[in-house]
């Protein structure tokens, strides 16, 4: 075990050297999937495979932190995951408490915000507790603010916007002709943030899946076969080093 970690180290600091630390993207976004296969691979329940999934966040938050990362936006409970077995959903949610009870004290340490965006009015009340309580001791931190997106999806943001901006229009707080995209920015869960430089999805899917639909529009896409709770600082580095070697135009030319 000693050598192979001391591999793994060496692997990491060789890698580390590929990365230009003054072009750290400012905001990652990640879809975590692939817990249950990861899980149904083993023969083990899914429910070990979500266990393992919060080792490796825990992981790459640190690494995050290290790196400079201003933003990290981790999908961590969609609005469509309702759909899913009730014992599951049950799992998720006793493992969300469990996480920000456990970690709090150390991402305080560390300066890293806490914060979360989606519809937690649906969680369950002791969720509901732990994020807001993590928030607000953590909210003056100036480090790496942690969003994890719960009752989340990109579809349910837009039109939750698109409502406010109808009932300000309605009382005369906005006049229609101010709309923008900026503006629209300042209605959506991630007002007075920047957008993703980098989004990465693990477990080879090749989708979206209803994650930040209007804020991903120049995101550079990362995509990994490697399942979510195999996924290490190795293959964050790995992104960033490809997210790098691109040539972001941003719809010009150059």
């Amino acid at each position: 075990m000693f050598f192979r970690n001391k591999n793994i180290s060496i692997e990491n600091d060789k890698i580390l050297k590929e990365i230009d630390m003054n072009k750290i993207p400012k905001h990652i976004a990640m879809i975590m999937d692939g817990n249950g296969r990861w899980a149904k691979k083993r023969n083990l329940p899914r429910s070990f495979g979500h266990k393992a999934g919060v080792e490796t966040i825990r992981e790459i938050v640190k690494t995050c932190s290290k790196l400079g990362v201003k933003y990290l936006t981790l999908y961590a409970f969609s609005t469509e995951n309702w759909k899913r077995p009730a014992d599951e959903v049950s799992t998720l949610m006793n493992l969300l408490v469990e996480y920000l009870k456990g970690e709090l004290e150390e991402l305080n340490k560390n300066n890293v915000i806490i914060n979360y965006i989606g519809d937690i009015s649906a969680l369950p009340d002791i969720c509901q507790k732990e994020l807001l309580n993590s928030h607000s001791k953590t909210k003056y931190n100036t480090g790496l603010t942690l969003n994890l997106a719960l009752n989340y999806g990109g579809r349910d943001e837009i039109i939750r916007a698109v409502k406010q901006i109808c009932t300000d229009i309605s009382k005369n707080n906005m006049d229609i002709e101010k709309i923008d995209e900026k503006l629209i920015s300042n209605y959506l869960y991630t007002s007075n943030m920047p957008d993703p430089d980098l989004l990465i999805r693990t477990s080879g899917e090749l989708r979206i899946s209803n994650f930040l639909l209007y804020q991903i529009a120049y995101t550079e896409l990362w995509f990994t076969d490697v399942y979510w709770p195999d996924f290490k600082p190795y293959h964050l580095y790995k992104a960033i080093i490809d997210y790098q070697k691109r040539d972001r135009r941003f719809g010009t030319v150059k």
